[in-house]
């Protein structure tokens, strides 16, 4: 059975076929600057990629671009649309109302569009893609993946902030964290390579990319994660501020006129992180290198980074008491050995230790980058967020249907 992910942003539709239940990719891709005149699509398949550049003024006629692509006789992967089964769709924000992936209903998408309050920047874009996907496929299956599902397990002394309960009972201001597909993926994945069941290891998953979380997994459960009631919380990110005093923000606002709430909310969102730090780059690449060329304000950035990564994780030691493993993943997580060693670097006395010719190893696939003798291991899981968005449609939309 084929189905459809769909990732849809405010200016861009990111999508990725499987077959499943094997779940093996048919294609992926990244339709970009929708609206605008430069608008362009870059469709990746085994053969090879290509690049195709209309003019989209929407996301509707974006959805048939892609799948009149899907279907395009020399570098389409299906024959006709019919053969979609099912479409998964990444939603960011579903609050408390949704454990786990669900039907799209009209109840459904009323609740996430109350949600989009809290997630302003991604709930609108993802009902657009909902909506658009509908249109052009009124009859399969639409499923809604969330990122903040799995987090719904944090018990309540974790998720509440010191502030009056009232503006939780009110508000539901809270910590709901998200990237839950992806700490889900990798968590499952880790138990596998440590050949136990999920519900008998405890972890803590890295996701390290120009967005990042820590999240601790106690017997396969969230039982805390790092971002807040929005993406901003955190360890430091690529131009995300992370962890500050909230007073700063008063501070700023008696400054001046130049500091309107508006423009806090995006010094810290954009402005801040590796990015603010280092003053040339939200970009490890980048900043490794001109690190190496002894720029002090790279170096510190990079410092930064992983002292605040190590805090977290000796922070969920604590939390869970018994660690099986630590799991880095996305784009830093799984292609830094640097990152990783310096995240890690003293912690041999709490049993982590790595392996540093495995650790330096460069490999596309799931690996145990830990010393023989280390009681903790170290996994390095390559992400899928997709794959596991995919699985879920399958298992939701498509399951007993034979």
């Amino acid at each position: 059975m084929i189905v459809l992910v769909i990732n849809c942003g405010s200016s861009s539709i990111k999508y990725q076929v499987n077959r499943l239940p094997a779940n093996q990719a048919l294609a992926s891709g990244l339709l970009e600057c929708i609206g605008e005149e430069d608008s362009r699509l870059k469709h990746k398949t085994p053969d090879g990629e290509h690049e195709l550049s209309p003019r989209v003024p929407d996301h509707a006629t974006g959805m048939n671009l892609i799948l009149k692509t899907l279907t395009d006789p020399d570098i389409g992967v299906i024959e006709d649309i019919s053969e979609i089964r099912a479409v998964g769709h990444r939603v960011v924000h579903g609050g408390e109302a949704y454990s786990g992936s669900v039907m799209l209903s009209k109840d459904v998408i009323e609740t996430v569009r109350e949600f989009a309050t809290l997630a302003p920047l991604h709930n609108p874009p993802n009902l657009t893609g909902i909506e658009a996907a509908t249109k052009v496929l009124p009859d399969v299956p639409q499923v809604a993946v969330f990122d903040t599902a799995f987090h719904q397990t944090i018990p309540e002394r974790a998720f509440l902030y010191g502030l009056p309960y009232e503006l939780y009972e009110k508000e539901r201001i809270r910590r709901y964290g998200f990237h839950g597909t992806s700490h889900h993926y990798v968590a499952e994945r880790a138990a596998d390579l440590l050949g136990r069941p999920l519900e008998e290891v405890n972890l803590i998953t890295c996701h390290l990319g120009n967005g990042c979380s820590i999240t601790a997994v106690e017997r396969g459960r969230s039982v805390d994660t790092s971002m807040g009631l929005t993406p901003l919380e955190g360890v430091v990110m690529g131009t995300r501020s992370g962890d500050i005093d909230p007073a700063i923000i008063f501070h700023l606002l008696d400054l001046g006129d130049e500091w309107t709430p508006q423009r806090i909310n995006h010094m810290l969102n954009k402005e801040s992180g590796l990015l603010g730090v280092s003053g040339l780059s939200n970009d490890m690449r980048n900043l490794m290198e001109a690190a190496s060329g002894g720029e002090r304000r790279a170096q510190l950035a990079i410092d930064l980074f992983n002292y605040r990564i190590r805090k977290y994780v000796g922070a969920y030691m604590a939390v869970l008491r018994t660690l099986d493993g630590i799991v880095f993943t996305g784009g830093i997580g799984e292609n830094n050995p640097a990152i990783r060693e310096d995240v890690l670097s003293g912690l041999e006395g709490f049993g982590i230790a790595l392996d540093p010719a495995k650790n330096e190893v460069t490999s596309d696939g799931e690996r145990d980058v830990a010393a023989a003798d280390s009681r903790t291991r170290v996994l390095v899981v390559p992400t899928d967020e997709e794959g596991y968005i995919a699985q879920e449609a399958y298992r939701v939309g498509l399951a007993g249907q034979g």
